[in-house]
């Protein structure tokens, strides 16, 4: 079956277009045919995103990205002379009716398009920021309208998860249960405990900011520009290059940097699986406050020491995690998953797991290109709600709600 997917839970508009289907009894095959994204530079001026101006942002983008996707998938045909229009533009406008001039633009490029061979339309209706998820939900009631077609509502940190499964050799990792899934993003710290596909449990979460937040906000108080994870974490792969290593108490074998800086590791051993970035945060204002102005050498290994403590309280309760449910596959998604240091401690540590103890664990990231939002893991993660329930009727259009603290 083909599915386009919509995804506008933040500042990336995302349309993709996925064919997929059962390759036997229980493997599948997943075939890519269109991943469109438009990001919003515009965020970047004010060091953080705001609700409504993602809104605004998407309402402009995602009739352009739409276009973009289908004749990246070569489904974009023009409708043949005096064909007549077979939409309903009342109801249609309706639908776009919060999202000022977007019926206009709607219409005027789905009266010229020749109805694809599309069999769903996939949309993340939750977590995110509701007046950003509401563009995405209200184009695809719409789409749904003009084209007839069922609607498949997804999860956006479930997308997160089921990234990992499009890889770029084009075969679908082979996943053990019972599995651990580590979320770490902008606005997500969780760790997921999988029995299977669709049968989630979060056994721990952040209880103020997100990791992906805290490396924002201290790059905001380091005058790093937006989005600050990958300046941070430029900054600290520069120090490392440089720096002596030593054991960390908390990671002990892993080789880490001989600081002269020195940032708390917040809630790394408070006995659950729980995570705390704010005090982190705070830690930093104070520092900076006592040094003063800094030199370059100094704004490196305060990153360091930044990324440092937000991999270890990571890293440390993931293994935790692994210990205790006896897990057999780790899953890591979302933006912070692409941080390169991330991925290399979470190897090491997994990795002398399996060596010290026999174990077998695998470990999947996604692609870089799927770590942040995008339409893809939206397709793939409606694909397989889909096939677990295909009688499943699609919810009534008026059903279709964006809810912002959407959990599991």
């Amino acid at each position: 079956m083909k599915i386009l997917a919509i995804e506008t839970s933040c500042d990336d508009t995302g349309i993709a277009i996925l064919d997929a289907r059962k390759s036997g009894k229980s493997s599948h095959c997943l075939h890519m045919m269109a991943n469109a994204i438009q990001s919003q530079p515009i965020h970047t001026n004010y060091g953080g995103v705001f609700p409504m101006m993602a809104k605004r942002e998407h309402g402009k983008n995602i009739v352009p990205v739409f276009e973009k996707a289908l004749k990246d998938a070569g489904l974009y045909k023009l409708k043949i002379k005096n064909e007549k229009l077979k939409i309903d533009e009342v109801k249609i406008k309706k639908i776009l009716s919060r999202e000022n001039d977007l019926s206009e633009t709607f219409i005027n490029s789905i009266s010229k398009i020749a109805k694809p061979k599309i069999d769903a339309i996939a949309v993340t209706v939750g977590p995110g920021l509701e007046p950003a998820l509401w563009v995405g939900i209200s184009f695809a009631k719409a789409l749904s309208l003009a084209w007839d077609l069922p609607l498949l509502p997804v999860n956006h940190m479930e997308g997160h998860i089921l990234s990992i499964l499009m890889t770029d050799e084009g075969k679908i990792p082979e996943i053990q249960f019972p599995a651990l899934s580590l979320l770490v993003s902008g606005g997500h710290t969780e760790l997921v405990l999988m029995k299977d596909f669709g049968k989630y449990k979060v056994i721990g979460q952040t209880r103020d900011d997100a990791a992906g937040e805290a490396f924002d906000k201290v790059a905001r108080m380091l005058s790093l520009p937006y989005p600050g994870g990958p300046e941070i974490s430029k900054l600290a792969a520069g120090h490392r290059k440089n720096s002596n290593t030593s054991t960390s108490p908390a990671l002990a074998g892993t080789p880490q940097e001989e600081n002269i800086i020195k940032l708390p590791r917040p809630m790394i051993h408070s006995g659950d699986f729980d995570f705390s970035f704010s005090g982190l945060k705070t830690a930093v204002l104070y520092l900076l406050r006592d040094l003063g102005d800094i030199n370059d050498e100094q704004k490196k290994e305060i990153a360091c020491e930044v990324e440092d403590s937000i991999v270890e309280v990571l890293t440390y309760k993931t293994i935790k995690a692994i210990e205790k449910y006896k897990i057999q596959t780790l899953i890591v998604g979302g933006g912070v998953s692409a941080n390169t240091h991330l991925q290399k401690i979470l190897r090491e540590k997994v990795g002398l797991k399996i060596k010290n103890e026999k174990l077998k664990i695998k470990v999947y990231f996604p692609t870089k290109k799927l770590s942040t939002d995008n339409g893809l893991m939206i397709a793939i993660t409606g694909y397989f709600n889909y096939i677990k329930k295909p009688t499943k009727k699609s919810p009534p259009l008026s059903k279709l709600k964006a809810n912002g603290n959407l959990g599991f």
